[in-house]
């Protein structure tokens, strides 16, 4: 992404997301970065991936469900109910058909910010990282370990907000998408065989 089209990409989102989605965006994406920098990741796919992470999230369900269904994406009876859930796949339908982006490793890190998966590449990790510790977050749990657990340790951050994420849907008695719960298990497993062979 040259500089003009970073440019053209940051004004079509700010015309089509509500002001405040628009911000946070910005500050997804600049978090975004610097964990690429941390981490050895490409600097433009984490900052694409950070701008496009909630292109459908201003959207109401229905119209992501038009999105998902055209693109044969496949639903869970859970994420066909909430916007929350289903931006992100959404989102990855159109940063490829709107915004022309082909490059999997985006996609992918744009489909699973919001419930990880198992097996996460390093920019998916980055990208679901920063959507949750980006400057304007402020309600989370455990923020300031959780921040500066970002820049240390990529995987213990992830297993972090995956832990804490699932504490706060179990007090909120919020459903619990079942990849996000497949996903603190895996991440929890690669933590227990780590230790164990330290």
């Amino acid at each position: 992404m040259n500089k003009k089209e970073r440019i053209n990409l940051i004004r079509e989102l700010e015309s089509e997301l509500a002001y405040g989605r628009f911000v946070h965006t910005l500050g997804v994406s600049g978090t975004a970065s610097a964990l690429a920098m941390c981490y050895g990741e490409e600097l433009d796919k984490a900052e694409l991936a950070g701008l496009l992470h909630d292109c459908a999230k201003c959207m109401n369900l229905s119209k992501m469900l038009k999105i998902c269904e055209k693109a044969g994406v496949e639903l869970s009876d859970l994420e066909k109910k909430s916007g929350s859930l289903l931006h992100s796949k959404a989102g990855a339908v159109l940063a490829r058909d709107k915004y022309g982006v082909n490059d999997e490793d985006v996609l992918n890190a744009i489909r699973y910010h919001t419930t990880g998966r198992p097996g996460m590449s390093l920019l998916e990790k980055i990208v679901f990282v920063a959507d949750y510790i980006e400057p304007g977050r402020d309600t989370a749990p455990n923020l300031p370990i959780v921040r500066k657990l970002a820049y240390e340790s990529i995987d213990d951050c992830v297993l972090q907000i995956l832990k804490d994420t699932l504490h706060y849907l179990a007090d909120t008695g919020e459903s619990t998408d079942p990849m996000t719960q497949k996903t603190y298990d895996y991440y929890r497993r690669c933590d227990e065989e780590r230790k164990f062979y330290e």
